[in-house]
This record gives C-alpha cells, sequence and structure tokens, in this order.
C-alpha cells in the first residue's frame, strides 16, 4: 500500500493552530489577541502532540487541564478575585474553539469546568464563592455535572436521586448517569431531590468527591472521546454540611437550566472546534495526495465538498459568536440563541467530519489519520447539553410563544 508524506500523518495535518489564523482578529484588544495566542501555544504544545495517544490509551488529559488552569484559562468568564480572568463570552467561545480543535475531550473539559462552577457564582453565597472556585479556576479541582439519571435524561425534572435533611446537614442516595469525568473530578455538583416531584422539588448541592459514600460505577465504553472518561456516580448515604447547599432549597431546577444555556454555548464552540480540524485535515490531505497525476484537491467534485464544509463552518462560528454577543449584552434571548448554535454547530461538525472522512477516501477509514477520529467524536455533540430534538423544542417554544 503506498504511504503519504509525513504532512498526511496525524499531528502534521493542520493548517496551524491559532484561532486568529485569518478570521478572528476583528474586536481584540491587544490583552485578548495575547491570551488567544497563548491558546494557540498551549494547544500546539501540551494538547496536539499528545492527541491521538491520549485516545488510543484513554488517558483522562488532566496535564494539559493542570497547564490550562496555571495560564488562567479555566476560569475565564469570572470576575479576577475568584481566580477568573473576566473575559467576555464571545472570547471564551474562541478559546473553546482553539482546544477543541487540538482535541474535543480538552475542549469541552474546559466547557463543563465553566458549567461546573456557574451554580457557585451565579446562586451561591460569598463564602461559597470565595472558598470554591478559585481551585477550580486554577485546575486544582477538576469539577462534574450532575443532573442526568439512567431514567431520566432529556427529562431532567423527573430525576429520583434524593437528599434528605438531617440534624448537621444533607444525606444523598441515588445514582448520576453520563457524567462527565466521573472518577477523575475532585467535586460534583449535584442536582438531587429534597421535597415532592417534578421540577420545584429540586436542589442544587456542591460534593466533594472524596466525601464517604460516592464512588464511581464502571466506565462507559464510548464511540468517541476515550480520554474524556464518562461514567455512573453513586452516592449512598454521602452526608454533606448544610453550607454545601448551593442556593436557596427547590431552586436547583432553575440553576440547573441557567446553567445549561451556557453549556450549549460551550458546547456550539467546541463542535465549531472540531470542525475546523476536520476541514484543516482534509484541505492538507487534499493537496497532498494525487490522483491521475495531480492533487486531488484539483478536482472540482472535491473542491466543491471542500466548499461546502468551509461553508459550513463559518456560518456555525458565527451563529456562535452571534449567541455570545447575546449573552455578554444580556440580551433576554441569549439563551434561544444558544440553543440555534448548538443545533446548527453540532449537526455541521457532524457533516464536515463525514465529508472529510470521504475526502481522504480509503485513508479516512484507519486510526493513522485523525479523520475517522473527528467523525466519531462529532456524534456526541449532537447529544450533549440536550440533544438536538431538545434544542429544537426550545427553539420552536420561543418562537411561536
Amino acid at each position: 500500500m503506498v504511504r503519504l508524506g509525513q504532512a498526511g500523518r496525524e499531528g502534521c495535518l493542520r493548517v496551524g493552530f491559532g484561532v486568529m489564523d485569518d478570521r478572528s482578529y476583528l474586536g481584540l484588544d491587544a490583552d485578548q489577541r495575547a491570551l488567544l495566542g497563548l491558546v494557540g501555544e498551549i494547544a500546539e504544545r501540551e494538547v496536539a502532540p499528545h492527541a491521538a495517544e491520549w485516545e488510543r490509551s484513554a488517558t483522562f488529559p488532566r496535564p494539559a487541564f493542570e497547564a490550562l488552569g496555571k495560564a488562567g484559562l479555566l476560569g475565564l468568564v469570572y470576575p479576577v478575585e475568584y481566580g477568573g480572568a473576566a473575559q467576555p463570552a464571545w472570547v471564551y467561545v474562541m478559546v473553546l474553539e482553539e482546544l477543541s480543535r487540538a482535541l474535543l475531550s480538552v475542549g469541552l473539559g474546559v466547557s463543563v469546568q465553566t458549567l461546573t462552577i456557574f451554580p457557585a457564582f451565579a446562586y451561591g453565597t460569598q463564602e461559597q464563592r470565595g472558598q470554591w472556585m478559585p481551585p477550580a479556576c486554577a485546575g486544582e479541582w477538576i469539577g462534574s455535572y450532575c443532573l442526568s439519571e439512567p431514567a431520566s435524561g432529556s427529562d431532567a425534572a423527573s430525576l429520583r436521586t434524593r437528599a434528605a435533611r438531617t440534624g448537621d446537614g444533607w444525606v444523598l442516595n441515588g445514582t448520576k448517569a453520563w457524567v462527565t469525568h466521573g472518577g477523575e473530578s475532585d467535586y460534583y455538583v449535584v442536582f438531587a431531590r429534597t421535597d415532592g416531584e417534578g421540577a420545584k422539588g429540586v436542589s442544587c448541592f456542591f460534593v466533594p468527591a472524596r466525601t464517604p459514600g460516592v464512588e464511581r460505577a464502571s466506565l462507559e465504553r464510548k464511540m468517541g472521546m476515550a480520554s474524556s472518561p464518562t461514567a455512573q456516580i453513586v452516592f449512598d448515604d454521602a452526608h454533606v454540611p448544610p453550607d454545601h447547599l448551593i442556593g436557596r432549597e427547590g431552586e436547583g431546577f432553575a440553576i440547573a437550566m441557567a446553567a445549561l444555556d451556557g453549556g450549549r454555548l460551550g458546547i456550539a464552540a467546541c463542535s465549531v472546534g472540531l470542525a475546523q480540524a476536520a476541514l484543516d485535515a482534509a484541505i492538507a490531505f487534499a493537496r497532498e495526495r494525487e490522483q491521475f497525476g495531480r492533487p486531488v484537491g484539483s478536482f472540482q467534485g472535491v473542491q466543491f465538498m471542500l466548499a461546502d464544509m468551509s461553508t459550513s463552518v463559518d456560518a456555525a462560528r458565527a451563529l456562535v459568536h452571534d449567541a455570545a454577543l447575546r449573552r455578554d449584552a444580556g440580551d433576554p434571548g441569549a439563551g434561544v440563541a444558544a440553543a440555534k448554535a448548538k443545533l446548527f454547530a453540532s449537526d455541521a461538525a457532524m457533516r464536515v467530519t463525514t465529508d472529510a472522512v470521504q475526502v481522504h477516501g480509503g485513508y479516512g477509514y484507519v486510526e493513522e489519520f485523525p479523520a475517522e477520529r473527528y467523525m466519531r467524536e462529532a456524534k456526541v455533540l449532537q447529544i450533549v447539553e440536550g440533544t438536538n430534538q431538545i434544542q429544537r423544542m426550545v427553539i420552536g417554544r420561543a418562537i411561536t410563544r
């Protein structure tokens, strides 16, 4: 079998790191340009060279998160006083895009970390923010978001995990499912039922991973993102102090939904980054691979595929940036805009990665090239933080109200 040159191998297919390439300088001040340049350096130095091996060996990339934390990149949207960087959402989404372009597990992991910090920031007490946010923003603590359960995914309000009040706090019992970073986390943000049925009976808790009675069940065996562990987390008489309740009792479902508005925006940005990586790989391959005496990229059929892929990526990026700008402006429609961005960008990522495999031909189907991994990874983006069917429900209800 004829092999391609080194430019066709994993790690050398990228057109270049730095979301700045030729498309995102507008509107950035000097500090923001420097920040995004730093992200590109970390992605190129700390993530991309290890991406394939981390995925093959299902190794959790904690060193990458530690590097990002030390660089101040895990709490970008939160105030400086709590260890954040006080950056707007539209800068944050560019960071997620760049990291996902290097390895989706890292970009999505940063999105999840940001999601887990949100409840304490938006609903917690001053003491809770001061105690929990700095180590999470610094990467000293990695967190997980525990909302879904084996019997409640999209119907999150039907969750069954319970938190019973005791004389010295709360005792949690139940099982959470599809927990990103499950077993690797230092803390869990857990939504549990404290009263009655439905959304009004749910409360939110901060649960340290070392708490007795908190155990990880077996890891899920997934079609992609092997370096991002997903597991069920079991709470068996897990006791937490009274000050580990975030917000008011019964306010948990509102907290969960508010957090997911930001989470959807994060997944949309990750989708753009993954799609860009697939496009980069397809372009590099099409330039190098020759058939009939010339590069396959010179044939109209391949050019048209690449043109559609590039247009989809740019359209998805525009929706993501629009949603981020609306969030920064406090636009009441920001949540719906995030749902639209997540819907379109994740669907685009699935199409673009599938087409990237096609551009590669037989090489797209083997692990030596990253295209097949991108395609496997893309599928989960249409599912996490609310399936795309749920996004359509959110959008449809908003526009017909």
